[in-house]
């Protein structure tokens, strides 16, 4: 059942979601930390809260995360599953789960116990008193990944800043706090593709950022994202910050064209100044080699965005929330 209706003056009501792929051994403690939260706290400032409900999202992992999240709904009376029809990916699914909240405020935490529940009363505090409908966490310490991760992360971050010509993609965290009321928006309206956080931006104002600390990721568990999911997310980031990438081509073709003017009044010149007859030059064949290589990238790069353009175009839906399997048709399985 949705979150309860907080009357004017209350306590500020929590909707968490977390995104599940393959928590099968990390989501009961996750779902146990929560779960003290569960009834009336003060914040560090003095903003009371509670945690109402926990949408735990199903993105179709490879393990036995379904059983373990329908045992959490019969242990817990505040969680619920959120069943997704196939593996859409984090964003997706956490957007499904920000449709389906009902709290005054979303909270999107990772399904590994990296994000401490602990913070969602301060990160709270920073979105009163700077008045603000998104807040970000701002780990202190060093992010729990190999060192060649975190520098491609930081530098993929400073590309998509200079693509996007205004998102400020350091401060994203799949750590956040989000107005109920923007958040459910955004879900509703994004269309497939999107980043999650790119989409935010567009309707939400500059967010504000709260110190926490990040713990190590589960014992055991391996991450999720491939370097290929890491290029697919940076580049959905360059796709959906906005349309200078097209730009960029826009001023590519100007720059060869440029070249191209200059390289033929050079010939020109020295034909005229030291007559040579004409031979093939190697030079010739590399500058031929560069030029196709540029235009072909530039129809790359567009191609890309008319696809973008083509799937909303087409209706092809960001996620399709279904019931549990194994309360429909397809639990109802012969008996052995």
């Amino acid at each position: 059942m949705p979150a309860d209706v907080a009357p004017p003056g209350g306590e500020h009501l929590v909707s968490v979601v977390i995104p599940v792929y393959q928590a099968e051994r990390h989501l009961p403690s996750v779902v146990a930390e929560l779960a003290a939260l569960n009834r009336s706290t003060v914040s560090p400032a003095g903003a009371p809260f509670r945690v109402a409900e926990v949408l735990l999202v199903h993105d179709c992992g490879p393990d036995d995360s379904a059983r373990v999240i329908r045992e959490m709904e019969q242990e817990h009376a505040f969680a619920r599953g959120i069943w997704l029809s196939r593996n859409f990916g984090q964003h997706a699914a956490t957007l499904a789960g920000m449709a389906s909240a009902g709290g005054d405020w979303i909270v999107t935490l990772d399904e590994d116990g990296q994000h401490d529940p602990a913070y969602i009363g301060a990160m709270l505090d920073v979105a009163l008193a700077e008045q603000v409908s998104v807040v970000y966490a701002r780990p202190t310490n060093s992010a729990p990944h190999g060192a060649v991760r975190n520098a491609a992360s930081r530098g993929a971050k400073r590309v998509v800043n200079v693509l996007s010509g205004g998102a400020d993609t350091s401060v994203f965290h799949s750590y956040r706090l989000i107005l109920g009321e923007v958040g459910r928006s955004v879900a509703a309206y994004a269309g497939s593709g999107v980043y999650l956080d790119i989409a935010l931006g567009w309707v939400a104002g500059p967010p504000a950022t709260a110190p926490v600390v990040s713990r190590a990721e589960g014992e055991g568990r391996r991450s999720g994202y491939s370097t290929r999911t890491l290029l697919s997310h940076f580049w959905r980031m360059v796709l959906t910050g906005g349309t200078r990438g097209l730009r960029l081509v826009s001023g590519l073709g100007i720059a060869f064209a440029v070249l191209g003017f200059l390289l033929a009044v050079f010939i020109v010149i020295r034909q005229l100044v030291h007559p040579a007859p004409v031979a093939g030059w190697t030079s010739l064949a590399v500058v031929t080699l560069i030029c196709t290589g540029a235009i072909l990238f530039s129809l790359g790069v567009i191609a890309e965005y008319v696809g973008v353009a083509v799937n909303m175009a087409m209706g092809k839906p960001l996620y399709l929330i279904t019931q549990d399997p194994a309360e429909g048709p397809l639990g109802r399985r012969p008996r052995p």
